[in-house]
């Protein structure tokens, strides 16, 4: 399979030649030594060093974004995952050691102190973070540590279950959990369950490498923690430990409620005493499975449609996406499992991921990722790399936004108003469904971080500690294995550590996007798309107040927006 071959770039190179070899490290080096040998002593001097590292590292990181986008598609090719192993240890290993000593170089010049600090504030506390945080022995520990998180999505790429008389990925055995027979969906749950459950002595073993690597590489940066490390590497300069402490409770005292009424109104609806987790996601009122779709096709024709009219620049972007092969959307055997968006950092385009099967869940996916990408060719222009990419905690508000403004105009795939409100409804019932996952799935990591010598059962009892906290009403009676196994399948907790609580965040912006766009949705898109063109070159607080959204995610602002979603479901 042919995955990104003629990838247009309308940014001319000024520093690098027009080809690479990224064959050996011996190749690459020289870039560095030249930079590393420039006078910094004049302001000038610095600037025009700065443009030509990010050139360096912009071609450099679109290299390794295609060996992963390549690798993910097809993770059953041995030559894929051998480039992506080769460029791991020959080239970003040593990339890491060399850009450190370019950014010490910066630190370092007397021309530092001359530049805007409005324009360079933001990177510069980046540098001097990473500067901080950088052990040279850590770095091949960094790479085992992609290796194993590699190893996971491998493993769980590959398994399938044979279910109908036809192999299928649990992907797509996910499709079979909206079908109103019961029978059927508790048949499709247990098959994918028992098949995770096969593999569940390798996960845990490659979890605890996983952690033990990871508290090598904190302990060598001088942290009595991962936790600490981890929220100094994500660069959580805007918020603490104890936000999140305090979000974990927020969520615990106005969402769990809330998630719990609308589990007790399934379950009367489906006319059943209690729920079973084979019936959360079915229609409760045992309608048959919304068909937005059937080829990938009609999602992405459909998506463009529906982001023409929200605005028309971003039906232009995913045509653009389409036109250039940037979309790789229908989930198959040997795909990694998920969905992402990563950039192309020297072409500065978007690339999509996903596993579709015909879902309405795929809609608001790609539409998910859609936001993402928008936010590329937001900042298309913008010369710094660095600044082309802003904190995950904003990044996200910009794809679930698009989500939630989207969804405003899902009238493209369902024709009926019964099927529109049902897709509407079943979203935002899943934000209020995801939000106490997320405060699960971090408090859980806050607590693995902090126990360092935990046992493999003293995970899972506390998995299942935090179930009784922030979990719904469903039965896991029969199940109880699966239950404390079932954050196997969060694959933040394996591949990034700590990255989940940004989703909630994240979501907390676009709810209140959503809100602005109900009074005036033109001007909460201007306010949205004004915000996306800072990419990262503001603080995480000024890109919230650009979209005119607050930065808060404690029990303040949790409350008030659960009231109003919990409103709009009372309507439909």
């Amino acid at each position: 399979m042919e995955i990104l071959t003629n990838i247009p770039h309308a940014f001319a190179r000024k520093f690098l030649p027009e080809s690479v070899d990224f064959s050996a490290w011996t190749k690459i080096e020289p870039f560095f030594q030249q930079l590393e040998s420039r006078s910094l002593e004049t302001s000038e001097a610095l600037e025009s060093w700065i443009q030509d590292r990010s050139e360096l590292m912009d071609v450099i990181n679109e290299e390794g974004s295609l060996r992963y986008i390549r690798m993910t598609c097809d993770t059953e090719n041995k030559e894929l995952e051998t480039a992506y192993f080769h460029f791991l240890e020959e080239i970003s290993e040593n990339v890491k050691a060399a850009d450190d000593q370019l950014k010490r170089q910066f630190l370092k010049s007397p021309a530092r102190r001359q530049l805007e600090r409005e324009r360079f504030f933001v990177m510069d506390r980046s540098f001097q973070n990473d500067v901080d945080l950088f052990r040279e022995e850590n770095i091949p520990l960094e790479t085992e540590e992609s290796k194993l998180s590699q190893s996971y999505q491998k493993l769980m790429g590959s398994l399938t279950v044979q279910f109908e008389s036809k192999e299928q990925t649990l992907q797509q055995m996910g499709r079979y959990q909206e079908y109103p027979d019961r029978g059927l969906r508790e048949a499709a749950w247990k098959a994918v369950v028992e098949r995770r459950l096969m593999e569940s002595e390798k996960l845990e073993k490659i979890f605890d490498e996983l952690r033990t690597v990871r508290q090598r590489i904190s302990a060598n940066a001088g942290f009595s923690s991962y936790r600490e490390f981890a929220f100094k590497q994500r660069e959580r300069f805007d918020y603490s430990v104890e936000d999140c402490l305090r979000f974990h409770e927020g969520v615990e005292a106005a969402v769990v409620p809330l998630a719990r009424r609308m589990d007790e109104q399934r379950a009367g609806e489906l006319g059943i005493p209690r729920l079973r987790p084979w019936d959360l996601s079915v229609d409760p009122l045992n309608r048959p499975p919304l068909k937005p779709f059937t080829e990938a096709t009609e999602l992405v024709e459909g998506c463009v449609k529906i982001a023409g009219k929200v605005d028309p620049r971003f039906g232009g972007f995913i045509r653009t996406m389409r036109d250039e092969q940037l979309l790789n959307l229908e989930s198959r055997k040997g795909k990694a499992p998920g969905g992402y968006q990563s950039s192309l950092t020297e072409a500065r385009l978007p690339f999509i991921f996903m596993n579709a099967v015909g879902l309405d869940g795929d809609v608001r996916t790609l539409l998910h990722e859609a936001g993402h990408a928008f936010h590329v060719f937001a900042t298309r222009d913008e010369p710094l790399g660095h600044y082309r990419h802003a904190p995950i905690e904003f990044c996200e508000v910009a794809s679930m936004s698009m989500e939630l403004l989207g969804g405003e105009q899902l009238e493209v795939f369902y024709a009926s108003a019964e099927d529109l409100k049902r897709s509407r409804k079943k979203h935002l019932e899943g934000v209020v469904d995801i939000l106490p996952w997320i405060a699960r799935v971090d408090a859980f990591q806050h607590w693995i971080y902090t126990h360092p010598e935990h046992s493999v059962e003293e995970r899972r009892r506390h998995w299942l500690d935090l179930h009784r906290r922030f979990g719904g009403l469903e039965d896991w009676k029969g199940f109880e294995l699966a239950q404390a196994t079932s954050w196997h399948r969060q694959l933040h907790i394996f591949e990034l550590p700590f990255y989940y609580i940004e989703y909630a965040i994240a979501q907390l912006g676009a709810l209140q996007v959503w809100m602005n766009s109900k009074t005036d949705f033109a001007g909460a898109v201007a306010s949205y798309w004004s915000a996306l063109q800072l990419g990262g070159s503001r603080p995480l607080p000024e890109l919230f107040t650009r979209a005119n959204i607050r930065f808060d995610f404690g029990p303040s602002s949790l409350k008030p927006l659960m009231e109003a979603v919990e409103k709009e479901l009372k309507t439909m």
